[in-house]
């Protein structure tokens, strides 16, 4: 396996992750895979920075519509968020397979969304919300590199060895 195959991705703990008291427990589970965190921070960003995220980086917008995007700001806007950063072999796949399939209603038991929230598409659009998914995670690990620049300045990211790191690499 070659250095390429370590990834860094970006994860956010949405609000509702944040408001239900559940960063700990979700945290621990990308920790319990080998995953290291070599970012972190609480963080209550504007409109712009949504933007920017959603839609410049994510293309909210261009695929789902301006509906979607607003609906997402309300709901993000609700109280800080903790973005972090994990690296780790494969990280941006792994990552996506621990947090499950955007729709929680959809989402297996035995991943973040499937164990800790339940709502679907409908209900949340019939009701004219965003869907508390808990959480953010990088799609690709092209998508991944420019979220990291966008939340993450150079300098506070970290370099280091973990004690595990020879079980996980």
């Amino acid at each position: 396996m070659s250095s390429k195959d370590v990834q860094q991705t970006l994860v956010v703990f949405k609000p509702d992750t944040v408001q239900r008291g559940l960063v700990g427990e979700i945290l621990t589970r990308f920790e319990r895979v080998g995953l290291k965190i070599v970012a972190t921070k609480m963080i209550a960003p504007d409109t712009a920075h949504y933007h920017k995220h959603y839609e410049e980086i994510g293309q909210m917008i261009t695929r789902r519509g301006e509906h979607a995007f607003d609906v997402t700001l309300k709901m993000m806007i609700e109280g800080p968020v903790i973005a972090m950063v994990f690296e780790g072999v494969e990280a941006v796949a792994l990552v996506r397979k621990l947090v499950g399939t955007t729709e929680p209603k959809s989402a297996l038991p035995g991943t973040i969304r499937g164990d800790f929230s339940h709502m679907s598409f409908g209900y949340a659009d019939s009701e004219n919300k965003g869907i508390p998914n808990l959480i953010h995670a990088s799609g690709d690990p092209e998508e991944a590199e420019k979220e990291i620049a966008h939340w993450f300045a150079d300098n506070e990211l970290y370099a280091y060895k973990t004690t595990h790191e020879k079980f996980t690499r």
